[in-house]
């Protein structure tokens, strides 16, 4: 009996010991993902993507209502409809599991080699096959930060639909000249 609890209390111990140094090297993986991210500057580019993809969107929205009711959309609405971006868009909503996919995806030591990359720094001749299968990953990441990136985003249409419609009703326009959901 005294046996049979020193062994269950050893296994206990070293279950939780690689609990904790699983979280530990999970850890490591996150800070050295987000320290990739950093030095790419990964976070600029998709706020910038995200801002240049939001205008396309007023445009599109603003030369639809100016062809259908000869209208031109306020300054007001572009500006509600593009805050509905920026805060669906920003990128600390994104970042933690798009590292996560770095880390998942990429070794400590190909996360440090894009490091270095971004740093400027050079390879030696013994990492440059490394350097080349790291890259090979890149489509299956990109794959997997778009799945995320759509799977944890709140879209901003209704809302959208819903403040041109109001201006449209606040202009005395048709009902019969909103924008439709279908």
């Amino acid at each position: 009996m005294v046996n049979e609890r020193v062994v269950k209390t050893k296994i206990l111990i070293l279950i939780a010991s690689f609990c904790f140094a699983s979280s530990i090297g999970s850890a490591d993986a996150i800070r050295d993902a987000n320290r990739l991210l950093r030095v790419t500057d990964l976070g600029s580019r998709f706020e910038s993507m995200a801002l240049d993809q939001t205008r396309m969107i007023i445009r599109t929205y603003a030369s639809i209502v100016n062809m259908n009711v000869s209208i031109t959309l306020p300054q007001s609405v572009k500006n509600s409809i593009a805050e509905c971006y920026a805060e669906a868009y920003a990128w600390k909503q994104f970042e933690p599991g798009i590292a996560k996919i770095f880390a998942d995806n990429l070794t400590p030591n190909e996360i440090g080699l894009l490091i270095d990359l971004y740093n400027n720094l050079g390879h030696p001749p013994s990492e440059i096959e490394n350097f080349k299968n790291t890259l090979t990953k890149a489509e299956q990441i990109e794959s997997s930060s778009i799945e995320y990136i759509f799977n944890n985003s709140k879209g901003c249409l209704e809302r959208d639909v819903e403040l041109i419609n109001n201006y449209l009703a606040s202009q005395n326009v048709d009902s019969s000249e909103y924008i439709r959901l279908e």
